[in-house]
């Protein structure tokens, strides 16, 4: 009798991580995130900015008020790293029902390899690692654009799974 091959549909593997730095204003902080995250990652982050006015903190809509940068390739090195300042370890509820892992770091200088810049203010970041399977085309294609089926989704427990085997990570 012949044995069942795993379905090679069902592997998960990551789409992209993307580093997230919100300052709150613009302004000279704001360029100091902008060079964070360009000497961390590599890649040109771009500015995010505001679609809501709150007054109380002079925010209006059009205004950059922080930074990102998506990595779709060359990960694994920084993302080892940024687990390493976390010691490997990481809560239930960094996991969505979706297949998205997203922690914090508290300071820049917790990440190996980045040394402490005395006119840099301390700053924290998010991580978001967005997990997929094959065949997640289909809700990005231009044409006849589908939604993934329940059973295909990555679930949160298959993330876990999926966390904890490639980097070894501790679930709390």
């Amino acid at each position: 009798m012949a044995e069942k091959k795993a379905n090679e549909m069902k592997n998960i593997m990551i789409e992209k991580l993307t580093l997230n730095i919100g300052v709150g204003e613009a302004g000279d902080k704001l360029e100091k995130a902008y060079s964070l995250l360009k000497t961390l990652s590599g890649k040109t982050p771009i500015k995010t900015v505001s679609h809501k006015r709150i007054p109380k903190w002079n925010v209006r809509p059009g205004i950059a008020i922080g930074v990102k940068v998506t990595m779709r390739k060359d990960y694994d090195e920084l993302l080892k790293r940024l687990l390493l300042s976390r010691e490997y370890s990481l809560k239930k509820s960094c996991f969505d029902n979706y297949g998205n892992v997203s922690f914090g770091v508290d300071e820049y200088v917790h990440i190996p390899g980045v040394k402490y810049d005395p006119k840099m203010p301390m700053f924290g970041l998010n991580a978001t690692i967005t997990l997929k399977r094959k065949g997640y085309r289909i809700k990005d294609r231009r044409l006849k654009t589908e939604k993934i089926p329940k059973n295909h989704r990555v679930s949160q427990n298959e993330a876990i799974d999926f966390i904890k085997n490639k980097y070894e990570v501790k679930i709390a």
